[in-house]
């Protein structure tokens, strides 16, 4: 009956949660079909300016190193591709509705979100040793920026058992999600997929968000990059940088670093990247503050 309980919560609370804005939805719609063209891309994203403006700043930002300034965001799609400027859209979108205090009463907010950016750039540089296609490497960005929106319907709808389900994850020394199941019946995987279905994600994002801790149930298209952004979820973890209530990370079998054929050791020298891409990729925070 708990976990029936606790559902219903989570459902109202993602349910009473404003909605993607329209032109967000309609960029994914757009980017969907293989023949959009930067301009097709253009005209959805200029429908709304705010929204517009944000992208441009994003692609001006330390995050790029463009080294010149881009004023058109024809020219921008067409310098980074279509998919690249679809998840910069859809990331911020996203962050504007999880960046608010309010959002976090059990977790630190401020822990929270490097945690989740030190995922995102993570899986972009494991992707990027890897030889991901450039225009690929934003996905992985993004499915590792979002991989646990889900803590924070979890965190807020059940503030109080959230706590204490943190509580148990350090006391019997388990992954947190393992204590979200005993505690909940339910984990932050679970809510992230109803979040995903309540704003008709799909993709790399939504699978990453589902899947990040049962890869090993998860066959789809996307499995490259829900293999990466468990490493890189695993790696934020076990190397302390920000916080996310996880403190005792399950270990990933070899057969990951196998699959993803990337040496398990090569973490070991992404300290330094990673600090350096964390610094830069807080501007998505910034703007969407």
């Amino acid at each position: 009956m708990a976990g029936t309980s606790n559902l219903l919560k989570v459902r109202d609370y993602i349910g009473s949660m404003p909605s993607l804005p329209t032109t967000v939805s309609k960029v994914l719609e757009v980017c969907n079909n293989p023949k959009t063209s930067p301009i097709d891309l253009d005209r959805v994203i200029a429908l709304d300016p705010v929204l517009m403006g944000k992208v441009l700043k994003l692609i001006n930002s330390a995050y790029y190193g463009l080294g010149t300034q881009v004023t058109s965001l024809v020219r921008a799609i067409i310098m980074l591709g279509v998919n690249t400027v679809k998840n910069l859209a859809l990331s911020t979108a996203v962050l504007d509705k999880f960046t608010s205090n309010k959002d976090f009463r059990a977790l630190n907010m401020e822990g929270f979100w490097r945690h989740s950016l030190c995922a995102g750039v993570t899986a972009k540089l494991i992707a990027k040793k890897r030889g991901v296609d450039s225009k690929s490497l934003e996905e992985y960005f993004a499915a590792g920026l979002l991989h646990d929106i889900g803590k924070i319907p979890l965190n807020n709808a059940l503030a109080e058992e959230y706590v204490r389900t943190m509580a148990v994850a350090d006391r019997d020394r388990v992954s947190l999600h393992v204590a979200e199941k005993r505690t909940l019946e339910l984990d932050h995987a679970d809510a992230g997929a109803l979040i995903a279905a309540a704003w008709h994600l799909d993709g790399a994002i939504s699978d990453a968000a589902r899947y990040h801790h049962a890869f090993d149930e998860y066959q789809g298209e996307n499995r490259e990059v829900v293999l990466t952004v468990a490493v890189a979820n695993y790696y934020a973890s076990r190397e302390g940088i920000g916080f996310s209530g996880n403190l005792y990370p399950d270990k990933l079998p070899p057969s990951v670093f196998e699959e993803l054929k990337f040496r398990k050791e090569t973490l070991e020298e992404l300290e330094g990247p990673v600090n350096a891409e964390i610094d830069k990729a807080k501007v998505f925070l910034r703007l969407a503050q």
